[in-house]
C-alpha cells in the first residue's frame, strides 16, 4: 500500500492536469523532507564521528572551544544538518529529476542521465579534494598565522561553518566541466568559442577560486591548479563529444530519411 502512494513519473508527452502536477510536487516535496528528516537523525546519532572527522585537518596542538552553554548543542545540530543534507542529495535529485524529466525527450532524458552520474562522480571527487588536500594546509596556514602575537581559540560555531563551506565551494565548482558540456549540449557554447576565449575563461577560473571560503594563499594555489587542470579537460572533451553528438544526429537523420 505505501509503494501505491509514491508519485509515478510522468511519460514525456503525457498529459496530466494542473491539480495532478501540483498534487506530484507536494508528494515529492514530502519525500524530500522526510529524507531529510531520517538523514537528520541518522547524522544526530553519529555527530560525535562526525565533529571528529571534521576536526582532523587541525593541527594536533589545536583544540575546539565553545562560548555559552548552548553553542555545543547548536553546534551538534548544525553538523547533523550538513551531514542530512550530504545523505539525503541522492533521494533530493531523484525526485527532483524524476519530477522534470517528463518535460524533456527520451534521448535527452538519457543525455541528461549521464550528466547527473558524471556530476556525483565529480561532486564526490571535489569534496575528497577538498578535505584531503585543501583543507589541511588552509587550516594549518591560518591558524598559525602570527601565532607569536596572537592567542588563537578555534570557536566551533565559526570553524565548522568555515569548513563545510569550504568543502561544499570546492565540491560545487569541480562540477565545471559538466556544466561547461551542458552549454555545449544546449548549443549555447562550442568547443571553437572556449577555445578562442581561453585566456577569459582562465581569468574566471581564477576569480571563483579567490571567492571560494579559503581566502589564504596556499589553499589559492591549490585549488587553481586543479581548476585549471578540469577547465582544459573541459574543452577537449566538448570538442569530443561534439563531434559524437554532430555523427549521432546524421545517423538519426539517415535512418529517417530526412537526408
Amino acid at each position: 500500500m505505501a509503494l501505491k502512494r509514491l508519485p509515478r513519473r510522468l511519460g514525456h508527452g503525457e498529459e496530466a492536469s494542473l491539480i495532478e502536477h501540483l498534487g506530484e510536487l507536494r508528494t515529492r516535496l514530502l519525500i524530500a523532507l522526510a529524507a531529510l528528516a531520517l538523514g537528520f537523525v541518522v547524522s544526530f546519532l553519529f555527530h560525535a564521528h562526525l565533529i571528529e572527522w571534521l576536526t582532523r585537518p587541525l593541527p594536533d596542538e589545536k583544540k575546539i572551544v565553545t562560548f555559552g552553554i548552548t553553542e555545543p548543542f547548536f553546534t551538534a545540530v548544525k553538523v547533523s544538518l550538513y551531514g542530512a543534507f550530504a545523505l539525503a542529495l541522492p533521494v533530493l535529485l531523484y525526485q527532483l529529476w524524476s519530477f522534470l524529466a517528463p518535460a524533456m525527450e527520451q534521448h535527452v532524458q538519457r543525455v541528461v542521465s549521464t550528466f547527473v552520474l558524471i556530476a556525483t562522480a565529480l561532486f564526490a571527487g571535489g569534496l575528497a579534494f577538498a578535505y584531503f588536500v585543501v583543507l589541511p594546509r588552509a587550516v594549518t596556514f591560518l591558524v598559525n598565522f602570527d601565532d607569536e602575537l596572537f592567542n588563537t581559540q578555534i570557536r566551533a560555531s565559526y570553524y565548522f561553518s568555515f569548513v563545510s563551506l569550504a568543502l561544499l565551494g570546492m565540491a560545487l565548482v569541480f562540477e565545471m566541466p559538466i556544466f561547461i558540456l551542458a552549454l555545449v549540449r544546449l548549443r549555447v557554447l562550442t568547443a571553437q568559442r572556449l577555445r578562442s576565449n581561453r585566456r577569459m575563461g582562465i581569468f574566471l577560473v581564477v576569480l571563483v577560486a579567490i571567492l571560494l571560503p579559503t581566502v589564504d594563499p596556499v589553499s589559492l594555489v591549490f585549488e587553481t591548479v586543479p581548476l585549471l587542470i578540469l577547465f582544459e579537460a573541459s574543452i577537449w572533451l566538448s570538442a569530443f563529444m561534439e563531434r559524437r553528438w554532430e555523427a549521432a544526429a546524421l545517423a538519426d537523420d539517415l535512418a529517417t530519411g530526412e537526408l
